[in-house]
This record gives C-alpha cells, sequence and structure tokens, in this order.
C-alpha cells in the first residue's frame, strides 16, 4: 500500500501500458481517475476497479482543462500525474510520413506533455508536492530506424522530463520517465509494420532478457517511482526494457 492515500491521474490508462499502471496504483492503495479518448474503454475498467475516470482528447487545452477540473473536483487533489497517453505512425521512411501522420504524433506524445503542466503543475505547485511521471520509450535513446518522427517525440519527453525536474523539484515536485521497449500493446503492430511470428522474433532479438514489456512491468516501475520511496530520485530516465539500451 505505497500509495495509500493518494490520488493520481493516469492518461492512455484505458488499455496497454497504461492499463497496467492503473491496476498496480489501484492495488498500492491509490485513487486513480482512467483519463482516455476511449470512454467505453475507460469506463468498463474504472467499474472493474472501483477507480474514476472521464474521457480526455490530450492534444486539446480545453480537454485537458477539463480533465484537470475533473481530477480535483471529485478526489480534492492531484498527487501523481502520469502522462502515458501516446501514438506512432507506422514504419516508413522519415521523408515519406504524411505531415498529417507527423502532427498527430507531435499533438499526442508532446503536446500533451504541455498541456498537462499547464492544467496540473499549478496545483502541485500551490501545494509544494507531487510527483509526474512521462512514459517514454526505449526509442528516445535507442532508435530504429523508420520510426524517425516517433523516436524524435519520445527523445523530447525525456529532455522535457529533465527540464520540468530541475525547475520543479526546489517547489517539491518531482518528475521522472520510464522508457518501455516494445509491449503487448495495441502499438505493437504499429511498431513493427507487421504482426507476424518472423517480425516478433527480430524484435525480440534486440531483447537480451528475450521478451517484451508487459504493463506489469511498467506499472512496478511506476509505482517506485511516484511513491514516497523514490523522493530522491528526480529527472530520471528508467529504461524498463530487458536491457535493449545497453
Amino acid at each position: 500500500m505505497r500509495l495509500a492515500g493518494k490520488t493520481a491521474i493516469v492518461t492512455g490508462g484505458a488499455s496497454g501500458f497504461g492499463a497496467g499502471i492503473v491496476r498496480k496504483f489501484t492495488a498500492e492503495g491509490a485513487r486513480v481517475m482512467i483519463a482516455d479518448l476511449n470512454e467505453a474503454g475507460a469506463k468498463a475498467l474504472a467499474a472493474e476497479l472501483g477507480a474514476l475516470w472521464c474521457a480526455v482528447d490530450v492534444s486539446n487545452d480545453e480537454s485537458v482543462n477539463a480533465m484537470a477540473g475533473s481530477a480535483l473536483g471529485r478526489m480534492g487533489q492531484i498527487d501523481i500525474l502520469v502522462n502515458n497517453a501516446g501514438i506512432s505512425h507506422l514504419p516508413a521512411p522519415l521523408d515519406e510520413i504524411s505531415e498529417a501522420d507527423f502532427d498527430r504524433v507531435f499533438a499526442v506524445n508532446v503536446k500533451s506533455v504541455y498541456l498537462t503542466a499547464r492544467h496540473v503543475v499549478p496545483h502541485m505547485k500551490g501545494r509544494r508536492k507531487g510527483a509526474i511521471l512521462n512514459v517514454a520509450s526505449t526509442a528516445a535513446v535507442s532508435p530504429r530506424p523508420r520510426l524517425s518522427w516517433y523516436n524524435a517525440s519520445k527523445g523530447w519527453m525525456v529532455t522535457a522530463t529533465k527540464s520540468m525536474a530541475i525547475e520543479l523539484a526546489p517547489l517539491g515536485v518531482r518528475v521522472n520517465a520510464i522508457l518501455p521497449v516494445a509491449g503487448e500493446t495495441p502499438l505493437l503492430k504499429t511498431f513493427m509494420g507487421e504482426d507476424t511470428p518472423e517480425m516478433r522474433a527480430k524484435f525480440l532479438s534486440t531483447i537480451p532478457i528475450g521478451r517484451f514489456s508487459t504493463p506489469e512491468d511498467m506499472g512496478n516501475a511506476a509505482a517506485f517511482l511516484c511513491s514516497d520511496e523514490a523522493s530522491m530520485i528526480t529527472g530520471a530516465a528508467l529504461g524498463v526494457d530487458g536491457g535493449r539500451t545497453i
């Protein structure tokens, strides 16, 4: 129960790594708001776990503002913010990615961190406490070819994490990132281009531990970094990747 008494928002919390984080936070005693564009998925998981939920478009300022307001109104405070919502473009040469795909990746993976900071950080600064976790990717530090603009968006997230951490540390707010390798999530097929045994074997050959990241792996790492046990850790970008970035 390391998160007992704490409240958390998890964006993209209805599925994949986000759902793993929601499940772990709930098991550790936190009151969690699942914030997701997938309203049906968020509602179903919230009902299963006794959590809260709200529909949000993390790339839209008005929607993120409403999410923050709903969380404060229903939970009274925001102790933890997990920026997990993310997307990718299909693998392709960097000069062939459409402008629409580029804009969408940066709106969800980059602008969302800016928007949640606008609407949640003032509350944390006022209380002089809080923990923010950005779910980046091994792509930030060990990029794969043909995913160039996704790689770049996650690299931005790591730099943003460190920049936020150094500015907010004197105000009692910690900011960290986790870097998963590909996992059994809705994005796996997007990363690989096609989900075949051959493609899976190729991906797994780059992970020394020999398996994909799981939602449980992300939940375990997130719970530690967002707990008081990690009170001396800020600005870290923790690889939860089975050795992929060694």
